[in-house]
């Protein structure tokens, strides 16, 4: 007998339709599976054969050919063992298939007593399935929050005989889904979110905050240098605590990246990633790639911070791999048998010392380093990569008197500032007209032309700050984009001159490598 089952695959974060055949046939018992299966897919069987024989069904002793179309798109992963199961279940007359085959589309991995495990990638298939008009969608119990997010009826299970109750059950024809949706309580937690981490801690360094709250405001790159313990790493673990919220769209986008990493099947990402590789990481756990080309730490931190501290003690290929998300917002990852693409929205935060031994410019602590180290080791930070920057910020070392002075009084908190940079999103938002990835680190060159005309007197300050920094047109162009991000935290609707010099101002490494 043959039987037909739905399911997705999965390539990047795109999802698409896969169909499992099954067929029994006369002959020796045997199994085999069609169709470019991966490793995850073959292993499968042992999988299935075990969940069928301990969930109390019977095993047909028949040749069993399983296909999954089409065939020249390769199968990836172990989420296939559900609908392969059911399949064969079905072929074999201990399931009716009438009511449901063709109407539900299943994924979930098998344990081998026929325990539904949680799966890669559930938000992506759900999407795909609502658009190919399923009536609803059969998922480990771990994965459906995330799968009611995109608006379709699912059917939890946890094992595969609580499954074929289920379709086995007369009235599954007319049975409806209740929907819940699980933005319902995303949105009120995640405006109510305190971070345990406040920008309050961070002892002075007034300079260093407003740069952190002009990259927050605007979603811009900030690069922070000075000596060790001067605070850098607490001011880059600071800055999500005062992005604004997600909107549904970023949730959701943010969410299917997480889910094709991992299948920890956790629902809903909420809060705004914040990615801390260590300087150790490879070019592939930044950008992506290896067995089914996943996603890196660029793209994991999508719609948050990535945050490289020592950035210059990172490997050159590494670090020279972010210019295409820096610039296009994306990462392709093409290798010799796929090419997938992934979204990359983040804000880059980098530290560094300012020089090998850290305490070049300290008031008290002398520099062993000659000007020739300092120059080498400041370029490991490309011109090409040090362009596509907006801020640039210099921190200094707070004395003990300023340090007491901040103790006795309490700075700024993160809520504070979050709501000066709430306000400036929503002006960037209005002014673009859309709601997600809504920011001036995101303007196109039409957009710019449009929302940051300058006047003369502004102009020829920009001309003159281009010509002593020497700006390329990229250069130019960001500090523009930074320009605007000042002038909206102001509420101000055209761009003057203080704003202008106030951006100019976080050019703290090009003002180092001018004076080497």
């Amino acid at each position: 007998m043959l039987a037909h089952v739905s399911s997705m695959g999965l390539r990047g974060i795109e999802s698409y339709p896969v169909l499992v055949e099954l067929d029994l046939s006369n002959g020796l018992p045997g199994y085999t599976t069609v169709g470019l299966p991966d490793d995850a897919v073959r292993e499968s069987r042992d999988r299935v054969i075990s969940a069928v024989r301990n969930c109390g069904f019977n095993l047909p002793q028949k040749r069993i050919t399983v296909n999954l179309a089409p065939g020249q798109s390769r199968k990836e992963g172990s989420h296939f063992d559900l609908p392969i199961a059911l399949a064969l279940l079905t072929a074999s007359g201990q399931i009716e298939s009438e009511s449901w085959e063709g109407k539900y589309c299943c994924i979930g991995e098998l344990a081998l007593d026929g325990t539904m495990r949680p799966v890669r990638g559930a938000l992506s298939m759900a999407m795909r399935a609502r658009q190919e008009g399923f009536k609803a969608m059969i998922v480990p119990k771990a994965n459906a929050a995330e799968a009611r997010a995109v608006g379709i009826d699912v059917i939890p299970g946890a094992t595969l005989r609580e499954i074929v109750d289920f379709l086995s059950a007369p009235e599954l024809s007319q049975r409806d889904f209740a929907f819940s949706d699980p933005f319902e309580d995303v949105f009120p937690a995640q405006k109510e979110e305190r971070s345990l981490e406040d920008m309050a801690d961070v002892k002075g360094q007034v300079l260093a905050k407003r740069a952190a709250e002009i990259a927050a405001a605007g979603f811009h790159n900030l690069i922070v240098m000075g000596p060790p313990g001067i605070g850098k790493s607490m001011l880059a673990r600071r800055l999500p605590g005062i992005l604004p919220p997600m909107s549904r769209g970023e949730i959701l986008e943010v969410t299917r990246i997480h889910s094709a990493r991992s299948k920890e099947g956790s629902g809903l990402v909420a809060r705004r990633p914040f990615r801390d590789p260590h300087h150790s990481a490879s070019l592939v756990s930044l950008v992506g790639g290896g067995p089914g080309v996943k996603p890196g730490e660029v793209s994991l931190a999508h719609g948050g911070v990535l945050f490289l501290d020592e950035v210059l003690e990172f490997n050159r290929t590494a670090l020279e791999s972010l210019r295409q998300p820096l610039s296009d917002f994306k990462i392709t990852i093409s290798r010799a048998k796929d090419c997938v693409e992934y979204p990359a929205r983040f804000i880059l935060v980098a530290a560094l010392n300012p020089c090998p031994c850290g305490f070049r410019g300290h008031p008290t602590k002398p520099c062993i380093c000659s000007p020739k180290a300092v120059s080498s080791y400041l370029s490991r930070v490309s011109g090409p990569l040090l362009d596509r920057i907006d801020l640039q910020v210099e921190m200094s070392p707070l004395d003990f008197s300023d340090w007491a002075a901040q103790t006795n009084r309490m700075p700024e908190s993160s809520a504070e500032i979050r709501k000066r940079v709430v306000c400036a999103r929503q002006k960037q938002q209005e002014r673009l007209g859309r709601e997600d990835f809504a920011a001036n680190a995101y303007l196109t060159q039409g957009e710019i032309k449009r929302h940051c005309v300058l006047s003369s007197s502004a102009l020829d300050a920009l001309r003159q700050a281009a010509q002593k920094f020497d700006l390329s047109a990229r250069g130019l162009d960001r500090v523009l984009k930074v320009s605007r991000t000042i002038a909206d935290l102001e509420d101000s609707d055209s761009i003057e001159i203080r704003h202008i010099a106030e951006a100019m101002n976080y050019r703290a490494l090009d003002k180092e490598r001018n004076s080497l």
